[in-house]
């Protein structure tokens, strides 16, 4: 038998400092874990209450007949969502909702996109314009719809006294059902431009300026240099504010309160106000409740769908 074939033996003073020093450690990360759970605990405790409750208790509702003012709902499991998925009316409603939020989006990543290149050139007062065009996206919506209440209004309106010097006659905006909604798409783009624009811009001024020079020596045109270059490097800024844009167009309630209250008829009545109409005008907390988790649901498909197919075109530098 060699040295090295022996046993190693343990000191008794060695081996209870090795086990004291693995009680301590064992406390130190008791401790950190304790601390932890002390300051996240009221985080996760006002998110239990104001955001996960509110989705559990919506569902529950949803499974129900309640007006409001009997003393509890009645439960009648999946008959809200058949009446709901079946009724032309809702399908009337989820059309106008898609079309209004195509519009806005694809109107406000285009021109904001465009809006940046602008505002990124050298030109003098350039920070006052960006200013004035992120203003509109800091107002409320409220303010918003009065602002242009007063300029679509066919018979003293900013809109008329512009146009009426070429012989022309504005419609009748929010009043006409054909160009009711065309008009609420114009508004939340005067409102939403000015933040794509400047997320945009913000983008634009953090890319690497080797590359594009580097392909301008090389003879690539500006839109070359543009298409191959900078607008794959702006990917994570496209995501983002589609994905934002999306969620909050979706959802769009104010303006529409405001302007049209949905009408006339029902040509601007989208999801939102929908669930606002069933809910607080008819009564109906089993259907609005129902409209809300098809909202809810609709929402979470189209956000993993796009996470999904920008995660493989999109590169994070």
């Amino acid at each position: 038998m060699t040295a090295l074939d022996l046993p190693v033996r343990t000191h008794p003073d060695e081996r209870r400092q090795a086990e004291g020093g693995g009680q301590q450690q064992r406390r130190r990360r008791r401790r950190e874990y304790g601390l932890f759970a002390l300051l996240v605990a009221p985080n996760l405790l006002v998110i239990a209450v104001f955001a996960y409750w509110p989705i559990l208790y919506n569902a529950f509702l949803s499974l129900t007949d309640w007006n409001m003012i009997a003393a509890r709902p009645t439960f009648v499991g999946l008959a809200n969502y058949g009446r709901t998925l079946t009724d032309p009316a809702f399908h009337k409603t989820l059309w106008i909702t898609v079309v209004f939020t195509g519009f806005v989006v694809a109107g406000s990543l285009v021109i904001g996109l465009a809006l940046a290149f602008l505002f990124n050139l050298p030109l003098k007062g350039r920070g006052a314009v960006r200013t004035i065009a992120f203003a509109p996206h800091i107002l409320s919506g409220a303010a918003v719809a009065t602002i242009w209440l007063f300029i679509f209004d066919p018979g003293y309106g900013l809109l008329r006294a512009l146009i009426e010097p070429f012989g022309a006659e504005p419609p009748d905006w929010m009043n006409n059902s054909d160009w009711a909604l065309p008009g609420l798409v114009i508004v939340y783009l005067w409102k939403n431009i000015g933040f794509a624009a400047l997320i945009y811009l913000a983008g634009l001024q953090g890319l690497p300026k080797e590359l594009d020079e580097a392909a301008a020596i090389d003879g690539a045109s500006t839109w070359t240099r543009f298409r191959a270059i900078k607008l794959p490097l702006l990917a994570p800024i496209t995501f983002f504010l589609l994905i934002t844009t999306v969620i909050g167009t979706f959802q769009a309630f104010d303006v529409i309160a405001v302007m049209t209250g949905g009408g006339p008829g029902d040509a601007t009545t989208t999801l939102s106000w929908s669930i606002y109409n069933e809910g607080f005008q008819a009564f109906n907390a089993g259907r609005a409740a129902t409209l809300s988790i098809i909202m809810f649901v609709i929402l979470l498909v189209v956000t993993a769908v796009q996470a999904r197919v920008m995660e493989r075109r999109v590169h994070y530098r």
